[in-house]
């Protein structure tokens, strides 16, 4: 069965709440002020049942200016407006703003019913209607032919209950399978089922055991039971009218404004860029303007800054909203505008950064992040992102991708220039700035140590920005055959280290002083009376075999070390066991100052092993 949501609209009095009940037999006026006064105060909800696989959930909200934030609360999340306009009084100021919410909130279509026609004067009914048609020409929902109707007499109803049905075939249905997401519009404690909270389910759906978040804030519940419609149901799918049981959580942490999530993806914020369009009759826009914001449920303070100029009115442009409390939001959400004081309409907004970076102060270039189809969308949102580039885990929320389509976008941004880097997408001029930097910062180093075989991969590593794609750099050069990377060096490829012709005299000096030396070697400080630069010389000539270092400065001629290594087996298989250091000492004649690091150096090449004060013959010598 296909569910809708009908919110009713229209000025205080026009009898919003007595069609609702002559359409379903429900008074939504709960508060006995409500009845009291005789105007609605609260959201009311009641179901339709329209055909046998089609039914309803009616929002019935205030009319009166002191509620509109209540209305607003309750029109965010219809599929269709019921626009209420009293044929004695035809189209009144609360009309008039509660139409221009509907607009800002994106409602595609509508219908028009003009109530209490069993009071009004033919002539004047015909007035009416055309006054209503002709404002309704003008609106960007698409308005059903106004419909006269009596909750009273019962005249139209027909009628009224023909075009719900007909628009209600035709309502655009949502998606079970993205991201869960319900802005909480009541919140109250049942016995034995604990705090219960309803709301319109916008995207998803919830299921009985499942784990909600509970947004801004880090509370998390189990649903114990779902209704639907006043109905237990296993689980609740969007565009129903949903209540959920959550039991071991205190309505302090849930209320109105809040929102149940089930995914991380989701994140309070306090920072979105926006499109704002303005009425003709609102002041325009300024730097640090305060105003009150209406997203889903909540409304909230927020001061802005506008991308360019201040926005006139009736005009729109880019503003970038500080908000004082945090809310949660998505890619093309709408919202509606009031001003802090004296509170009236004057507005409506678009989300098109619901992430945005803290910097620049003002938003960048938003109106390329408007565009509808999603892989365009994010190239735009990879391209704006630089350095910092966009996660995966961002796409649906930041920018708007239903969950499903995410693995088909992100190939078709990867296809056409961005590069994947991990769970990041980085645009393809951000990767080739790193990989030329990362080229040259080699080459660089090269230069300056031309006897070493490679530069350090942490080195490197270092001095690619972004950070983030340091390593992931350094291996699509290797693929491209520019670098070659060789465990934790790196180098161009075809450099070859190379002695200069000053540094070959250095060279053949430092080899005949560590020949000389025999089998005791020499230290880095010892070297230097011979050569220049004595340890890069002496490094160069342990890569390429011509001599051994042991422990950190001392090095030996590799064929005199290779001799000590030989006498010091020898003598172990002589003695047929453990060789004694006095033993040792006799065969290599070496003191001790010379002999244990040489014997440490041999255990830890496995050609021998300690025993004792001795040594034995290691795994590597059997």
């Amino acid at each position: 069965m296909r569910h809708v949501v009908i919110g009713t609209a229209g000025h205080v009095d026009h009898g919003k709440t007595a069609l609702v009940r002559a359409l379903t037999g429900v008074d939504t006026d709960r508060w006995e002020e409500e009845k009291r006064r005789g105007i609605t105060i609260d959201l009311g909800f009641a179901s339709l049942a329209l055909e046998d696989d089609l039914a309803a959930s009616i929002v019935d909200v205030p009319g009166h200016e002191d509620f509109v934030r209540n209305m607003v609360a309750g029109a965010t999340g219809i599929d269709i407006a019921l626009l209420v306009i009293a044929a004695d009084e035809g189209i009144m100021p609360q009309t008039e703003e509660h139409l221009a919410i509907l607009e800002f909130l994106g409602i595609k279509s509508g219908i028009v019913a003009v109530s209490k026609c069993d009071i009004a004067e033919p002539d004047w009914l015909e007035l009416v209607l055309a006054e209503v048609s002709e404002r309704a020409e003008q609106s960007p929902v698409q308005w059903e032919e106004p419909i006269p109707v009596s909750a009273v007499t019962g005249e139209g109803m027909d009628n009224l209950r023909a075009a719900l049905t007909a628009v209600g075939r035709g309502a655009a249905t949502r998606s079970a399978d993205d991201l869960f997401r319900m802005p909480v519009d009541r919140s109250f404690s049942v016995a034995g089922a604990g705090t219960v909270v309803t709301g319109t389910t916008w995207s998803g759906s919830v299921s009985t055991g499942d784990t909600v978040r509970i947004l801004p804030g880090e509370a998390k519940a189990r649903v114990r039971s779902v209704e639907v419609h006043g109905e237990a149901r296993e689980s609740a799918e969007p565009g129903r009218r949903t209540a959920l049981a959550l039991p071991n959580v205190s309505r302090d942490e849930v209320r109105r404004g809040s929102v149940l999530v089930s995914s991380d993806a989701w994140q309070e914020t306090t920072t979105l860029d926006v499109i704002a369009t303005l009425l003709p009759t609102a002041r325009p826009l300024t730097q640090r303007s305060r105003i009150r914001v209406h997203l889903g449920t909540a409304e909230v303070l927020a001061r802005l800054t506008p991308q360019a100029e201040d926005i006139a009115s009736g005009s729109k442009g880019a503003v970038r909203l500080r908000l004082e409390a945090p809310v949660v939001a998505r890619w093309g959400d709408r919202g509606v505008l009031r001003s802090y004081s004296p509170v009236a309409t004057i507005g409506g907004c678009v989300v098109v950064d619901p992430m945005p970076p803290r910097r620049p102060r003002r938003p960048q270039s938003l109106e390329k992040r408007v565009v509808t189809d999603p892989a365009t969308r994010v190239a735009e949102f990879v391209i704006l992102s630089g350095d910092r580039g966009v996660s995966v885990s961002e796409l649906s929320v930041r920018c708007g991708v239903h969950k499903t389509d995410v693995p088909r976008v992100v190939d078709e941004v990867a296809s056409n220039g961005a590069v994947k880097i991990h769970s990041q997408l980085f645009a393809s001029a951000v990767v080739n700035a790193a990989k030329e930097r990362a080229r040259g910062e080699v080459d660089a180093y090269h230069r300056s140590h031309p006897l070493k075989s490679g530069m350090p991969r942490g080195l490197l590593r270092a001095a690619i920005r972004p950070p983030a794609i340091a390593d992931a750099v350094q291996d699509l050069l290797r693929d491209e055959a520019t670098l070659a990377i060789e465990g934790e060096t790196v180098r161009l490829v075809g450099f070859e280290a190379k002695l200069s012709d000053s540094q070959g005299a250095e060279a053949d000096a430092l080899r005949t002083a560590l020949r000389d030396a025999g089998n005791e070697g020499r230290t880095v400080s010892e070297l230097e009376s011979v050569a220049q630069g004595a340890r890069e010389i002496a490094e160069f000539l342990v890569r390429v075999g011509e001599a051994r270092r042991i422990g950190a400065d001392r090095y030996y001629d590799a064929n005199e070390l290779e001799k000590l290594k030989n006498d010091i087996v020898s003598e172990i298989t002589r003695v047929g066991g453990v060789a004694t250091p006095a033993q040792l000492r006799e065969k290599t004649g070496l003191s001790r100052k010379f002999l244990i690091p040489a014997l440490e150096w041999l255990d830890g090449e496995g050609v021998t092993a300690r025993e004792g004060d001795g040594r034995r013959l290691g795994p590597k010598s059997r």
